[in-house]
């Protein structure tokens, strides 16, 4: 394994995003600068080496497919002189040839590595002959981007993902276990074109989070993984840890090619176990508060920043006479409640463990270390309880059957004010016109309770690589995992539908802002320090102390327990099962 770190370090033939942009540009010049010329004069005879060398490093970098009859019509010469000069090319080792079926009768087009390092050496240096001609490189400042005397805000955005120099050898191509929401299946939607980027076939199987979960398990005491990547939720960190279900990712890939300073710092912590990175940021969904702007307008109210401001709203617009009601949660038994009383005691200031304190929250970075034992039965814990209780009288009948989509869907359609949810399921009311909710809902982080500050729970999917995969295997998932999560893949997710993002570039590329205004806000929390993965902190018993919060808070809600008799049993509950596990 280290043997490949150090051969993944010394890639040369990688290409920057910065590199990637620089080409495409110069090549865009050169296309429209050829058109000029061939409207100067009547007279021309075009280069075939040059422009099917340009057409087939553009459609590279744009991963789109080259076959042989596409190059050569884009030769500018006759059938028979282009199909010389690309044998030529072809054996001179400027163009690369990879079977598109399995009888290698047909082939794709590739660019080699020396022809990409021919261009990127020629694309800075058209730029700067263009700087010292035109006078424009002397003049630039820091913090302007120039091309060719004019704005290069184009420096800006992020190009579609760039077709890998070598295709993936992976028999039956690429096997990847996910989670079915929407960012996920607008990964399965992309199929084709991340099928070109990578070289092979991909084979995704999608499945909901509990079952994910188990499978995920199962897979994990095969004799040898069926997958070569799998998505877990962020809480799952420690117990797929410390039962050795995961690689550590520092042992299989340079971690810098990943550039970690990009993602979301609480997405990027929340991968690691006892300081060591075993997973990338595939979506960090934080979840917020999603509010009506116009039905607060209408009715006077400021966008609620505490609990008792967002019970004040939620009384002002629950009105179900009209059919309409004050604010949507989880609230279904067992994971989906639990999942909301673990956030509702952070909203209070109350971790679900007796984390230290630290700048920002809690500090969860050495859960490894053990020593940690339940904290449910607080009086922070009895306040988040009681709020649960308050919000009863604000929702909607359902409201005890409620989990991640049932919150949303009536919010969407105007039945409801105000929604906890996850960004990724902004899509159900921000990408559909006829919904009542579309282009008229604000995001906050949770509102506060008394003496705490706001946060915004992340939540979200780590992609890692199983530590039983086949050995031959691991270098193609390596490099798998880490065009999945570039930048390049996660604005192409944000293009098709996707409302997550882990990463600062995608969520100031000006392409991605357009989209959506839950980017800038996300980027904006996480500045302020309001994305935290403390609330839900990723022991290896979380998913048990989850499961039994939400089954005895179900209780409290339907009035078969009160709020103190629910924290207490729930307090024994992880007691017991934390002295069973040998951590008490």
């Amino acid at each position: 394994m280290n043997q490949y770190k150090g051969e993944m370090a010394r890639d040369t033939t990688y290409l920057t995003p910065q590199a990637k942009t620089e080409i495409l540009q110069v090549l865009t010049f050169l296309e429209n600068l050829e058109d000029e010329l061939e409207g100067l004069l009547e007279i021309s005879a075009p280069n075939p080496y040059v422009k099917m060398s340009a057409y087939l490093v553009k459609r590279h970098l744009e991963a789109k497919s080259v076959t042989p009859t596409s190059l050569i019509g884009a030769s500018g010469v006759p059938y028979a002189t282009a199909n010389r000069r690309l044998r030529e090319m072809i054996d001179s080792g400027l163009i690369e040839q990879r079977p598109r079926t399995a009888t290698g009768r047909s082939f794709s087009l590739h660019p080699s590595s020396e022809m990409l390092e021919a261009w990127t050496r020629f694309s800075s240096r058209v730029r700067r002959l263009a700087g010292q001609s035109f006078g424009v490189e002397g003049n630039r400042t820091d913090t302007e981007d120039y091309y060719f005397g004019g704005s290069y805000l184009e420096a800006q955005t992020i190009q579609p993902p760039q077709v890998l120099l070598e295709p993936l050898k992976l028999s039956g191509g690429l096997r990847v276990l996910v989670h079915g929401d929407p960012t996920f299946m607008v990964m399965h939607g992309l199929k084709r074109q991340f099928e070109q980027v990578v070289g092979c076939p991909i084979q995704q199987r999608a499945f909901s989070i509990d079952r994910l979960h188990d499978e995920a398990v199962k897979n994990a005491h095969r004799p040898v993984s069926r997958y070569d990547l799998i998505a877990l939720d962020l809480p799952w960190v420690g117990e797929f840890v410390e039962n050795d279900y995961l690689l550590p990712l520092d042992q299989v890939l340079d971690v810098d090619r990943l550039n970690p300073a990009d993602f979301h710092t609480a997405g990027w912590l929340a991968a690691h176990w006892s300081g060591r990175p075993y997973g990338v940021p595939s979506q960090t969904t934080p979840e917020l508060l999603f509010y009506r702007r116009d039905l607060f307008a209408e009715a006077g109210l400021e966008p609620p920043h505490t609990t008792d401001e967002l019970l004040k709203a939620a009384a002002a617009l629950h009105d179900p006479v009209q059919g309409r009601y004050g604010i949507a949660w989880n609230a279904a038994r067992g994971t989906a409640l639990g999942h909301t009383f673990i956030m509702t005691c952070a909203d209070f200031g109350q971790p679900i463990l007796d984390l230290p304190p630290q700048a920002g929250g809690f500090d969860a970075s050495h859960l490894a270390d053990g020593g940690y034992r339940p904290t449910i039965d607080t009086q922070r814990g009895l306040l988040a309880a009681e709020y649960l209780m308050a919000l009863l009288q604000y929702s909607p009948p359902d409201i005890l059957s409620m989990s991640w989509y049932e919150r949303v869907r009536p919010f969407a359609n105007g039945k409801v004010a105000m929604a906890y949810g996850y960004t990724l399921l902004a899509p159900y009311f921000e990408q559909n016109p006829s919904c009542a909710a579309f282009g008229k809902v604000g995001y906050l982080p949770h509102p506060a309770g008394a003496g705490a500050v706001n946060i915004a729970p992340v939540g979200g999917y780590l992609l890692g690589i199983p530590a039983n995969i086949a050995p031959e295997r691991l270098k193609a998932a390596a490099e798998a995992l880490i065009v999945f999560t570039s930048p390049e893949a996660q604005k192409l997710y944000v293009e098709h539908g996707s409302r997550t993002n882990p990463r600062y570039s995608v969520g100031t590329d000006p392409e991605v802002r357009r989209r959506s205004p839950i980017f800038e806000a996300v980027d904006a929390m996480s500045w302020r320090d309001e994305l935290q993965f403390w609330p839900r902190p990723p022991i290896p018993e979380i998913n048990q102390i989850i499961r039994i919060c939400g089954e005895e808070c179900h209780d409290m809600l339907r009035g078969v327990q009160s709020p103190k008799a629910a924290l207490a049993a729930a307090q024994n509950r992880a007691d017991r099962l934390l002295r069973e596990a040998g951590k008490l």
